[in-house]
């Protein structure tokens, strides 16, 4: 089943976090967009909050691993086969899911528990060339993802990945598993100066495509990508069925539990 959120009865606002301005009713909050680039005003939060409550969706934003695709037995491939070749011992697959989600240098710092900066960008080495051979041996994408990124091209939405592994490796993985064609962009770790949780990648889509945040949404499975979006002010749904803790998803507009189940959220059966 999917996650829809409260909504206050008279302004229809997401119940997230203030007081809602139309009724003055303090048991119903106001979903507030935590970003730097807001106007102080109320009214501009009151107006981001109800947003996608009239106003179309036009762009979807789709994190990578742990959202589209299962790639946690490759990504445990590659790591274990890092491991070795310094000559440390093997992680199981639940140890390396709790790495993945803010690189690759990153996981490979935190699996190679104490080791030189040296070493560091050695295994670094090993880890991307593995990754760039073997990329889809076992990746496959979640159910339901084909159908529905062809619902959204028949719906004239565009769509974009923004992901923290790096550009080169989202457009090979999304090209052996034959969904290249849908994407008007892909942002790897390396596309910009900053990476989720930054607001900037997706800042940028919404400036390239020629849409506002209100008809924006932010697909992802971590607190990267809901922290990403809620800085940017765009809609967050939150992927339980990935590689994050289900805490991380707690401040995300909506939750789903299976990637079949985006299609029957309501922003996405507007008139």
């Amino acid at each position: 089943m999917g996650f829809t959120p409260l909504l206050c009865g008279v302004a229809r606002l997401r119940l997230r976090g203030g007081t809602c301005p139309p009724c003055q009713n303090p048991k119903l909050l106001a979903r507030l967009v935590e970003t730097q680039y807001s106007c102080p005003s109320i009214i501009f939060h009151f107006f981001d909050a109800v947003r996608s409550d009239y106003m179309p969706i036009k762009l979807i934003i789709f994190d990578l691993d742990g959202t589209l695709t299962d790639s946690l037995a490759d990504l445990t491939d590659t790591t274990n086969f890092m491991l070795a070749r310094f000559s440390r011992p093997a992680l199981a697959q639940e140890q390396v899911r709790k790495l993945v989600g803010q690189g690759a240098r990153n996981l490979v710092e935190r699996a190679m528990t104490g080791a030189s900066a040296e070493e560091v960008d050695d295994a670094l080495g090993v880890f991307l060339s593995y990754n760039d051979t073997h990329i889809a041996d076992k990746t496959r994408l979640y159910p339901g993802v084909k159908d529905f990124l062809e619902m959204s091209q028949a719906g004239q939405r565009e769509m974009a990945v923004v992901s923290n592994k790096n550009v080169a490796l989202c457009r090979k993985l999304l090209a052996v598993l034959g969904i290249d064609g849908y994407f008007g962009a892909v942002l790897g770790a390396d596309s910009l100066s900053f990476r989720k949780p930054s607001p900037e990648p997706l800042l940028k889509l919404i400036r390239d495509f020629g849409v506002s945040a209100a008809e924006t949404v932010m697909v992802g499975d971590s607190i990267n990508d809901i922290a990403a979006g809620r800085r940017a002010g765009v809609v967050t749904i939150g992927c339980s069925y990935g590689y994050g803790d289900i805490s991380e998803l707690e401040k995300a507009d909506y939750r789903i539990d299976h990637f079949a189940d985006l299609a029957g959220l309501p922003l996405f059966n507007q008139g």
